[in-house]
């Protein structure tokens, strides 16, 4: 499948019997012979046109995957290595813990690097840094981060990480103060070439609105959309929306800043600040009915509708001012199988840059079994 929504392309006439009808066309012109089908001398062109076609389908597949458009996994890791543009690997999610000491304290604290705090049954966060905090001081927050990558250490609300594994005198409590956000799994095929197309963009330090995009995609692969905006001169505004329509979190935000804000990707007039859209909600209501004459498939496409639904609604809430416009999900809806859409709520909302529309009551209905 070809990304861009540009049109698919074929290399080779791939068809077996179209390979097969050439092949024979061209042996009855050189040689006058027609080959009936129970002819041996047939089926051995039919094992050549087997051949044929699996190296027609290999050399294919190995010239699409020099298309930017096409290519995936490590083919579509060389063609970032030639833009210097590496794939993004796994993160670990990260927090901000409080520490609450006691007040009875006549020494120097120190807090070691790699002290650990624990959460569920498993899950482990540490300091990375060596914290000394003077006498007199009662309160101290450390950023720390996930002992593993991935998106295992995601979603702790602040508050919820209350264990400090690896005990350390004078300390009375510790929780979390941000909810942990930035962990991440290696970067997927799709995000990673939409990464690679915006490359050129960041060749510019003059100001586009692109080069701040393309930068700011780089910190994390949980970025699904980034806009960059200029409310008045000199003022430059990045929006982050990260993957299904989640906020971003300040940790994130603060390397997207620093990102942006580096010397060699920031024009020295402009300031730089980053920050999440404005939500916007809608409501949703939809019902559908199947045709009778599908009856006997009915599971398999109440499935497809739902997760067509689904997908509408994360389609819908990972672009900042993509407008709400159901009939987009009525044509998805049919796509999947349904007969018959009736939508019962607002058709279309209007949806600035600087906002994200996301579901607030999502309601998909089967209304049964209709005729023609």
């Amino acid at each position: 499948m070809n990304r861009f929504n540009l049109p698919d392309i074929n290399f080779f006439e791939k068809s077996p019997e179209d390979i097969e009808r050439n092949l024979l066309f061209n042996i009855e012109k050189e040689t006058g012979l027609t080959l009936s089908n129970a002819d041996p001398r047939r089926k051995f062109i039919q094992g050549i046109t087997a051949y044929i076609t699996q190296e027609r389908n290999n050399l294919d597949y190995a010239l699409k995957q020099t298309l930017l458009t096409y290519a995936e996994d490590e083919f579509l890791d060389h063609k970032g290595e030639g833009f210097n543009t590496p794939r993004i690997k796994e993160k670990a999610s990260v927090t901000t813990m409080e520490f609450n000491l006691e007040e009875g304290r006549v020494d120097v604290l120190v807090i070691p690097s790699g002290t650990r705090f624990l959460v569920g049954e498993d899950v482990f966060f540490a300091t990375e840094k060596i914290t000394v905090v003077p006498v007199g001081q009662h309160r101290v927050e450390i950023f720390t981060i996930c002992t593993e990558t991935g998106e295992i250490g995601n979603g702790y609300l602040p508050g919820e990480i209350t264990n400090l594994v690896d005990p350390i005198p004078w300390v009375k409590s510790v929780k979390n103060l941000t909810t942990t956000s930035g962990g991440a799994e290696l970067e997927e095929n799709d995000s990673y070439a939409a990464r690679i197309r915006l490359v050129p963009e960041s060749y510019s330090t003059a100001g586009p609105d692109g080069a701040y995009e393309y930068w700011a995609k780089t910190t994390s692969q949980q970025i699904a959309d980034v806009k960059a905006l200029s409310p008045s001169p000199g003022v430059i505004k990045i929006l982050v929306l990260l993957k299904n329509g989640e906020m971003p979190s300040q940790e994130l935000l603060n390397e997207v800043l620093a990102v942006c804000s580096d010397k060699k990707v920031r024009p020295l007039t402009d300031k730089v600040t980053a920050t999440g859209p404005e939500i916007v909600t809608y409501d949703v209501s939809v019902q559908y009915w199947v045709l009778e004459s599908n009856a006997a498939l009915l599971n398999s496409i109440q499935a497809a509708v739902t997760n067509a639904f689904q997908e509408f609604l994360k389609w819908q809430r990972e672009k900042m001012g993509r407008d709400v416009d159901l009939s987009e999900l009525i044509v998805r809806l049919k796509a999947a199988g349904a007969h018959r859409v009736a939508v019962n709520s607002p058709m279309y909302l209007k949806i600035s840059s600087e906002q994200v529309a996301q579901d607030n009551l999502a309601d998909l209905d089967f209304g049964g079994l209709t005729d023609e």
